[in-house]
Formats: C-alpha cells, structure tokens, sequence
C-alpha cells in the first residue's frame, strides 16, 4: 500500500492547493468590483479638464508651452510603462512587456535611447534583466492608486520633455476591456495631439474665461493635471485588469485541480482494488494448497 499512500498524499496537497486559489480567486473578483468602479469615477475628470484646455485653444495663443511642442526629430523616447506588483494574473504582465520591447527594440533600430519610468516590480525587474535606463520607479502601488505616490516619477519624465532631453513619450499599459479581456495597449502622451484639444462639444458658440494670472500660465497648469489624470487612469485600468485576470487565472487553477483530484482518487481506486485481489487471490491459493 505504499504506492496508495503516496497516492493520497498528492490527493491532499492539491485538495491545500486548491484552497488557496479558491480563496484567491474571491478576494480577486471582490477587489476587481471596487477597482472598476474606481476605473469609472476617474473619468469625468480627465475628460472635463481635457474639454477645458480645448476650449481655451481655441480662443488663446498657447505658443511658448514646452508641453505642446512637436519635435521634428526624435532623438530620445520616453516610456512609461505600468505592470503588476504580483504575478499570479496568467500572461496580463507579458503580454504587456511583449507590448513594450517590440516598441524598444524598433527605437533601438533606429540608434535611438530609450528612458523608462516604471510603475509595477515586475516591470521594473524585466527593465533591469536587459540593461534599459529607468530613470524613476514606483513599486508596491497597493490596491488603490495614489496619485501622490506617481507625482514624483512623473515630474522627472516631465521635466525630461520639457528641457528637450526626451522627444516623445510613450504610456504602455493594460486596458481594461471586460472581465474576460484585457488589451496591451501604447498611447503617445507627449507630444499631445490635436484631438485632445479639440472641444468641439456640439455647441455653436466658442468658449471663453477670465483667467488669472494669464491664459498661458493656466493652460500650462492644465496641462499637467491632464496628463497626470491619464496616467492614473491607466494605472486604474492597469488594476482592474489585474484583479479580473487573477480572478481567471485562479478559477481555471481551481477547476485544474479539481479536476486532478479526480484523477488521483481514480489512480488510488485502482490500486486499492487491484491490492485487494491480489490478497484474496494468494487467500485462495493457500486455502487450496491446504
């Protein structure tokens, strides 16, 4: 029977298993209802800061911001790349990081430098295993996003574009599509496009304010705010897609073992029966050699 006892001790160590992912799996899909609605909350603002800015281009000169110069030629790029602090969530992180070297590899092609700003360990690990420059990291985000965690990492990528050390920036990260997807996806932030200064609201008539100390200095201001809220919704976007890619990971971990259980409690049937035949057949032979 030592080959049955064997047996059962795998039968409990994937019954713990499964206990655990069970568990992980309903901590996930409670986490990934409070991340989604953060994810929801979080949108009015960036899209009413940015309709705000479209209408204050329209109205006002904003030459002389650092922010909303093009660069005809990109020396250097800038990324900003957002993962998970844990692992665990089936390939959300490296399908993201494929996401992120094919775009490095093409720059690198080209003979131009790349700087990184990492939000998430498991971006930040992959950075530093192929030798790229991170300028700035955040670790150990938690489960609700602050936004004066990011401020530091940003202003340093920021202030790079500004002063013309960096001529684009890149935010890679996962977007949250529905539980069952979550899309790699790159965004150019900087330099800002002309779709996101355009306020056509429907409205027939142009916008205009009083501002203090001058329209440049508020745009400016603006900006900032709008390029750090979309940062942060993507990091929200990030989390979201976290959670609802562990919560699938565990399940199908859940139901594979399970489903090994079945199988292990089968194997151990079989051997338990073929034991006892064995036993009655040589019962049987010694009652008739008697």
């Amino acid at each position: 029977m030592a080959v049955g006892k064997e047996i059962l001790t795998k039968i409990r160590s994937v019954q713990n298993t499964q206990k655990i992912t069970k568990a992980m799996q309903m901590v996930s899909t409670s986490k990934m209802r409070k991340t989604q609605e953060r994810m929801r909350l979080a949108r009015p603002y960036a899209e009413k800061v940015r309709q705000v800015m479209g209408h204050l281009a329209q109205t006002n000169e904003y030459h002389g911001i650092r922010l909303l110069e093009e660069r005809k030629e990109v020396k250097r790029a800038g990324f900003i790349l957002i993962t998970t602090d844990k692992g665990l969530c089936g390939g959300l992180n490296a399908n993201v990081l494929k996401r992120f070297f094919a775009q490095v590899q093409d720059y690198q092609e080209r003979g131009i430098s790349v700087d990184v700003v990492c939000f998430g360990s498991k971006g930040l690990a992959a950075c530093q295993r192929i030798g790229l420059n991170v300028i700035a990291s955040v670790s150990n985000l938690g489960d609700t996003p602050k936004m004066e965690i990011l401020l530091g990492a940003l202003t340093e990528i920021f202030g790079r574009y500004e002063d013309q050390s960096l001529d684009v920036i890149h935010l890679v990260f996962s977007c949250f599509v529905n539980t069952m997807k979550q899309e790699p996806r790159s965004e150019v932030l900087l330099p800002i496009g002309s779709s996101v200064l355009d306020a056509d609201d429907g409205q027939k008539y142009h916008w205009d304010y009083r501002y203090e100390p001058s329209p440049t200095a508020v745009l400016e201001y603006l900006l900032k705010r709008y390029l750090e809220s979309v940062v942060y919704q993507a990091v929200s976007d990030n989390m979201a897609s976290e959670q609802a890619a562990r919560m699938v990971a565990m399940k199908a971990a859940t139901d594979n073992a399970g489903n090994a259980i079945k199988e292990l409690r089968l194997v151990y049937n079989k051997s338990r029966q073929a034991a006892i035949t064995t036993e009655l057949s040589e019962i049987v032979a010694g009652a008739a050699a008697v």
